[in-house]
């Protein structure tokens, strides 16, 4: 596969680093909210439970997680707004 069929552009950032649980959780929630159905909300947080949280939140509010990947202690979600 090459870098541009991987590369997914987010429609929105949400940076969360140095945040804790449960507000990225909140924030992460917030900003699917004010989002359009199909827009790709891009999470970015350094909360090592963001790992299993944020993915349970996409899942609950069935919002689809297209790819979750880690660089180091930095966790990145991608998420489609259903």
């Amino acid at each position: 596969m090459s870098m541009a069929e991987e590369t997914i552009v987010p429609d929105k950032v949400s940076d969360q680093i140095g945040v804790y649980c449960p507000e990225p959780i909140f924030r992460t929630r917030q900003a699917l909210d004010e989002m359009e159905s199909g827009q790709i909300l891009e999470v970015i947080a350094d909360d090592p439970a963001t790992a299993e949280d944020i993915p349970r939140l996409a899942k609950r509010t069935g919002n689809e997680l297209l790819k979750f990947y880690s660089e180091g202690n930095i966790n990145h979600f991608l998420i489609r707004k259903s």
